[in-house]
């Protein structure tokens, strides 16, 4: 399905995906290949699911990455790959599987950042992937059947009526049903496309549709080029969520000159601190995070700025930050107050437990504790043996928003062999940071 255009069917498909921080090293390659002259279709499937043809130039086992030739927007481009951000490569004629996709039917989610960025493009490159890629359907949307009832009110007005009915309306259906089920994701997408259809004639609903949809590209799928493509199309502005989006999907696309560009507005969301912070641009971050701190939202700027300062190794400033939270004693109500205290003081305790949390002081065996996510605690299940983190599972929560982040997290956990510099999953740093949390107090029990 396509609106206003035919989609167009470029030769590849997204051509980003995040990387672990620590490359996980799967020997698939036994020679290194010079480059050749003949062109011939290799290809590239991400852990994304989304798939880059062109060919393979060289491999480099020793550095556990290769060169790829493909044609964007009608020029040759050669880029880099580490193997951690690949499912498999099909090469002179036969496929190799490199890592093995999840076993649930959602998308991988990892998450690139300022220490191990995937690519570095010029801003001329990434528009022209987010007007090539980003214009296009999703292969599989076409073959994605329809699934919501039959009673939902598909003319999606902006302001819906009566009581909360996630059968009758749109907004809701997407928050209550889709959001937290990862077998609906597509099929969200394909009623948005609907509804878009719909909405030719009516820019304010338009405008609405296509900055939804393009949420669900980034925050379920991570899928940078159409996400930026409908924030685009959807005006989005930097002092809302979809304004940092929209910066972030061109820092993951290789532009940090073009993400900083548009942070440079004078009233940014306050989510711009993680992400200034994850761009290696804290103290940008810190004097956005202390701007808020004269203002209501200073509990979530606080926590941002704790995140970045703990990812980035800061820890006692960290804690100043969080320990804000617990001094000030205040939010828009009583649950608010117990959500925001609860994740910093688990934030604090965790640095606190970091030593203790070093898997090469963890005895042999399986620990569970728990941390607070956005609706309550989070239960989580670690098992370790040889000084090794074998398995993280989320085994019990009350989470509704969070997208990637009980598959993403735990693995950024296990590639990187601890929890230090984990990031946040996008659109579900709460979730995240719950699992971080809950994994340090687990690991921390067993500590010889």
């Amino acid at each position: 399905m396509s609106v206003s255009k035919p989609p167009i069917r470029p030769t590849i498909q997204s051509v980003l995906s995040s990387a672990s921080q620590t490359i996980r090293w799967l020997c698939l390659f036994c020679f290194v290949t010079a480059a050749q002259s003949a062109w011939s279709q290799d290809s590239v499937e991400f852990l994304n699911g989304t798939t880059l043809s062109g060919k393979i130039i060289e491999i480099r086992k020793a550095d556990k990455e290769f060169d790829f030739q493909s044609i964007i927007a009608g020029q040759s481009v050669a880029r880099t790959y580490q193997y951690s951000k690949i499912h498999a490569v099909t090469f002179n004629g036969k496929r190799f599987v490199i890592n093995p996709l999840p076993s649930n039917s959602g998308p991988v989610t990892t998450t690139d950042t300022a220490h191990n960025q995937a690519v570095i493009r010029s801003s001329k490159e990434v528009r022209q992937i987010i007007e090539t890629v980003g214009s296009s359907d999703p292969d599989w949307l076409a073959g994605t059947p329809d699934n919501y009832p039959n009673t939902l009110d598909l003319t999606w007005p902006m302001k819906p009526s009566g009581p909360w009915n996630e059968s009758k309306n749109v907004g809701q259906f997407l928050w209550g049903r889709v959001n937290p089920n990862p077998s609906r994701w597509r099929s969200g997408i394909k009623l948005i496309y609907g509804c878009i259809d719909k909405h030719t004639s009516n820019r304010e609903l338009l405008q609405r549709d296509y900055a939804s949809l393009a949420d669900k590209y980034f925050v379920l799928f991570q899928d940078y080029p159409r996400a930026a493509y409908w924030f685009q199309r959807a005006n989005v502005q930097v002092n809302q969520k979809g304004g940092i989006h929209l910066a972030e999907c061109y820092y993951r696309l290789g532009s940090k000159p073009m993400a900083m560009a548009l942070l440079r507005g004078k009233s940014l969301h306050v989510d711009a601190i993680k992400l200034l912070g994850e761009m290696d641009e804290l103290d940008t971050a810190l004097k956005i995070a202390d701007q808020y701190g004269r203002t209501q939202a200073f509990n979530e700027a606080f926590l941002n700025a704790g995140d970045a300062l703990r990812s980035a190794g800061r820890h006692d400033e960290a804690i100043a930050y969080y320990q804000q939270i617990l001094d000030r004693n205040r939010a828009r109500n009583q649950e608010y107050l117990q959500r925001y205290k609860g994740r910093a003081r688990d934030s604090i305790n965790a640095i606190k437990l970091f030593d203790k949390a070093d898997v090469t002081k963890v005895a042999d065996g399986t620990f569970t504790d728990t941390a607070v996510g956005y609706n309550g605690d989070l239960e989580v299940r670690v098992t370790v043996a040889n000084k090794t983190i074998k398995n993280v599972e989320v085994n019990r929560h009350k989470e509704k928003q969070f997208y990637a982040a009980l598959t993403d997290t735990p693995k950024q956990i296990i590639d990187t062999q601890g929890v230090r510099q984990i990031d946040g999953t996008s659109g579900a740093t709460i979730t995240s940071q719950a699992i971080v949390n809950a994994t340090a107090r687990a690991l921390a029990q067993g500590a010889k």
